[in-house]
């Protein structure tokens, strides 16, 4: 359920400053989140896995609000495009059965890599 994710944050240091991404590099470390620079370029890039962004993501806004404002919200954009990744699998599962009802258990198995088990019973929870 946690994949990795990788969110572009390009100029960070520019916008928030050395201290500031300092600070952030560190307490992504808690989250076993990375946070780096691309290369030798001004870009930086958090990595990691979903829930662990969501839950840095969250932390960050504790620990240093409007100082990291950009960086929150960047963070905020590039999980909404997740969002998929952050369900639990067994909330996925009945959300692809309600969204197509006519979906088989082969289908359900291939687009979520679960067990056949788990897609049966998600067709079970979303017909009752």
């Amino acid at each position: 359920m946690n994949e990795a994710i990788a969110i572009a944050l390009p100029s960070l240091i520019h916008r928030i400053g050395r201290e500031a991404v300092t600070q952030a590099q560190t307490l992504a470390g808690d989250f076993a989140c990375s946070l780096k620079r691309v290369r030798r370029s001004r870009n930086w890039l958090l990595t990691g896995g979903a829930v662990d962004v969501q839950s840095f993501t969250l932390a960050l806004k504790q620990h240093q609000g409007e100082a990291a404002r950009y960086l929150i919200t960047k963070l905020e954009a590039g999980l909404a495009l997740h969002a998929d990744k952050l369900e639990p699998l067994e909330v996925k599962l009945v959300r692809l059965i309600r969204e197509t009802p006519g979906i088989t258990l082969g289908e359900l198995v291939e687009q979520t890599q679960c067990t056949l088990i788990q897609a049966r019973q998600a067709r079970f929870d979303a017909d009752s």
